[in-house]
């Protein structure tokens, strides 16, 4: 036996295993376009068909594969909780801080169903709230406050002691109307429909470079390059990072595991908690009469711990609490947190409107892409709920006039840098299974059999 079949499943992420695979061509002449995205995951599909159904042309520049990056190994949930957030903004941000966050991302979940029953996906999407939840009874205050600063900002929330979990919990934060969904099924049929409206989407084309300018210019590993007005870098962590943004992120990575169980047994809504690791709770359609348990945690920086070992971990703590049936898939999600926990979504500096930076930097964060794609047009971004001012500054407040950070104006710190940002990023590896792929430094995860 080898140490691969130790593990619990198959390696491999449901959402990748149980959806199409379709091929779009690289980038093989040079081309123009009202607008150009950079990124083929959440974010990036989102903007570029909410751009095309607008009536703009678009071209959509993809380095490896469409959906297949962190948007296949996520655990996929539609939500506007993500644990314990809204007391913190309303004390950082205030409570017109936290009400448009909460603003942005339950109108994501909503615009999610809307784009769902208009195009008649078949994405399994599912209505259900979201539980934060704590077994510890010496935070019940801190649950209080977060449920009545989500009920302050806009969302339906309360905090609650009962749940449907086959365990006590000491206090839950419930967040109603919220949903969960197939994402590679959802974003393949956008990707479909906006090439049905006329935009292009190429995929094994790395971009290397940009130059603004009118138009503004995209240069790909290939030396090609396409022309556009406007530029949308939505990619997983800043590319072109002028304001050196990525001195505000951390890497995270978490595991899945999945199993089959029996319907009557499954719970019917979404739950997280911190603690243990981190524990994420949810269950997907499987058959007529069974769901497919999907647990996530051990939550740990690429290129450390023991990967193998939190597979194990997280396994254990499944089939110890749900009467769930033999591990069939296993895989690894991963995104970023930044320091002071909005999402980098705006201007890519302040001298350059159309070129706009949506990357997906916050960890559970489905949502927060398709979010990403809610100010298409042009300026409209100015009146966005994420980008009208009020989350987040201008990169210009937040960085000194040579590359130096300045303190977070949240509170949250970070560390005063100066040059450029790592290049190479390898020296932050080290190896091992494919879910510990990965560089602490620069948070990139490695495609399957080769270091990124």
């Amino acid at each position: 036996m080898t140490r691969e079949t130790e593990l619990p499943g198959t390696d491999e992420s449901y959402w990748m295993a149980t959806s199409e695979h379709p091929a779009f061509p690289a980038l093989d002449a040079d081309r123009a376009a009202d607008v150009v995205v950079v990124g083929g995951g959440v974010a990036g599909l989102s903007t570029a068909w909410e751009l095309t159904r607008a009536g703009r042309s678009v071209v959509v520049l993809e380095a490896d594969r469409v959906a297949a990056g962190v948007t296949g190994y996520t655990t996929a949930k539609l939500t506007a909780a993500h644990l314990l957030v809204y007391d913190r903004l309303r004390r950082t941000r205030g409570p017109e801080g936290a009400a448009r966050y909460a603003l942005s991302q339950q109108a994501a979940v909503e615009r999610v169903g809307a784009v769902a029953a208009e195009l008649g996906i078949a994405c399994d999407l599912e209505s259900a709230s979201a539980f934060t939840f704590t077994t510890d009874p010496g935070r019940r205050a801190e649950f209080e406050a977060e449920a009545e600063a989500a009920a302050e900002a806009g969302l339906d929330a309360a905090c609650v002691r009962e749940t449907e979990l086959p365990f006590p919990v000491a206090a839950a934060v419930r967040v109603r109307r919220q949903a969960q969904f197939h994402p590679r099924r959802y974003l393949l049929a956008l990707a479909s429909d906006l090439r049905a409206r006329g935009g292009v989407v190429h995929e094994r084309t790395r971009v290397t470079g940009l130059s603004e300018g009118s138009p503004c210019r995209v240069t790909t590993e290939s030396g090609l390059t396409v022309s556009a007005r406007d530029v949308v870098i939505a990619t997983h962590v800043p590319v072109f990072d002028r304001a050196l943004l990525f001195a505000r992120m951390s890497p995270r990575r978490e595991l899945v595991v999945a199993a089959p169980l029996a319907a009557e047994a499954a719970p019917e809504h979404m739950y997280i908690t911190d603690e243990g690791g981190k524990r994420s709770v949810r269950t997907a359609p499987l058959d007529a009469d069974r769901r497919l348990l999907i647990v996530t945690g051990e939550d740990f920086t690429p290129g450390t711990g023991d990967a193998r070992e939190g597979f194990r971990r997280l396994d254990a703590w499944m089939h110890e609490h749900f009467p769930a049936g033999p591990t069939a898939y296993r895989w690894a999600a991963q995104d970023s947190d930044v320091s002071d926990g909005v999402p980098l979504i705006g201007p890519f500096h302040p001298r350059r409107a159309p070129c706009v930076r949506r990357d997906r930097v916050r960890r559970l964060g489905d949502e927060r892409g398709c979010a990403g794609g809610a100010a298409p047009d042009g300026d409209a971004h100015r009146g966005h709920p994420l980008l009208g001012g009020t989350l987040r500054p201008p990169p210009a407040a937040e960085h000194g006039p040579r590359g130096r950070q300045a303190a977070d104006p949240a509170g949250g710190g970070g560390p005063a840098l100066r040059g450029r940002p790592p290049q190479g990023h390898t020296g932050g590896l080290r190896r091992g299974d494919r879910a510990r792929y990965g560089c602490p430094r620069a948070g990139r995860r490695a495609a399957p059999g080769r270091l990124p």
